[in-house]
C-alpha cells in the first residue's frame, strides 16, 4: 500500500511541477512581494528603526521568509481549486490510484515552490548585505523550521482550496497570513509596542518563529522560542491536516 501511494504521489508531483515549470510568473509573482518589503524596509524604513541590531537586514530578514510562504501557498490552493473545478479530480478518482496522493501531490509542490522562493529571496538578501555566523547544523535547523512552517500553511492552503467558492476566494485567506508578521517581532522589538499589541505580538506564532530563526542565524541560544515555534508548527499541521482530509472526503464521497 506504502509503496502505491508513493509511486502514485511521485507521478501527479510530477504533474504539478510540470505546471510551475511552465508558468514561472506564479514563483516571480511570490517573491515580488517580500522583495519589495525588504528593499522598502531596509532603505527607506531601516535607518529610523532601532533594533539593537547591526544590520537591519539581518534583522529582518526571517520576517521577510515568513511572508514569502504566505504569499506562495495561495497558489496551491488556486491550484487545487482549479483541478477541482477542472473535473481533473474526477478522472484520477476513476482510475486505479490512491486518492490521498491527489492532495500529497499538491502540498509537495508547495514545498518544492515554496523552496524555491526562499533561495530567491535569500539571494536578494544576500546581496543586500545579509550576513550570517551560522553553521551546518544552524542552516539544517533554519531549513527544518521553514520547511515545517511551510507544510502546516500548506495545509490550511488545501483546506481553503477544497472549501472555496471561487478562485479569489482561494486565494485570499492568505492575507491575514502575510500581514500577520507586522504584529510580532519580525520589523520591530516588541517592547516597542503598546500594551495590548505588545501582548498579542508576543503570544502569537510568527514571533516565536522569528525569534528562533533570527537566533540561529546569529548562533545565539534560541532558548524557549524554538520550542514554542516547533509546538506552533505542529499544532497547526494537524489541526489544519484534519480539517483538509476531512473536507477531501466529503468531496470525493
Amino acid at each position: 500500500m506504502t509503496t502505491h501511494v508513493l509511486g502514485d504521489t511521485t507521478v501527479l508531483l510530477g504533474r504539478s511541477l510540470r505546471h510551475v515549470t511552465r508558468s514561472l510568473d506564479t514563483i516571480i509573482t511570490t517573491v515580488i512581494t517580500p522583495v519589495a518589503m525588504m528593499l522598502m524596509f531596509v532603505y527607506v524604513f531601516g535607518g529610523a528603526i532601532n533594533t539593537g541590531s547591526a544590520s537591519y537586514v539581518n534583522y529582518m530578514l526571517p520576517g521577510i521568509l515568513l511572508i514569502t510562504i504566505a504569499s506562495g501557498i495561495a497558489y496551491t490552493a488556486l491550484r487545487l481549486f482549479t483541478d477541482l473545478k477542472s473535473g481533473i479530480f474526477e478522472r484520477f478518482h476513476s482510475m486505479p490510484i490512491t486518492r490521498s496522493s491527489v492532495l500529497w501531490a499538491h502540498v509537495l509542490t508547495s514545498l518544492v515552490a515554496n523552496l524555491i522562493s526562499l533561495v530567491i529571496v535569500l539571494g536578494v538578501a544576500l546581496l543586500m548585505g545579509f550576513r550570517t555566523s551560522a553553521g551546518g547544523q544552524a542552516w539544517l535547523a533554519v531549513t527544518g523550521i521553514l520547511l515545517l512552517f511551510t507544510l502546516a500553511l500548506t495545509w490550511i492552503a488545501v483546506l481553503a482550496g477544497l472549501t472555496a467558492k471561487t478562485a479569489e476566494g482561494g486565494g485570499a485567506f492568505s492575507y491575514p497570513l502575510i500581514f500577520l508578521p507586522f504584529l510580532s517581532s519580525a520589523f520591530v522589538p516588541t517592547a516597542t509596542m503598546p500594551g495590548p499589541v505588545r501582548w498579542f505580538a508576543e503570544h502569537q506564532p510568527v514571533t516565536s518563529i522569528v525569534n528562533t530563526i533570527r537566533a540561529l542565524f546569529t548562533q545565539q541560544p534560541a532558548g524557549t522560542d524554538i520550542w514554542t515555534a516547533l509546538a506552533w508548527c505542529a499544532g497547526i499541521l494537524v489541526v489544519a491536516y484534519v480539517f483538509a482530509t476531512a473536507a477531501y472526503r466529503r468531496k470525493v464521497s
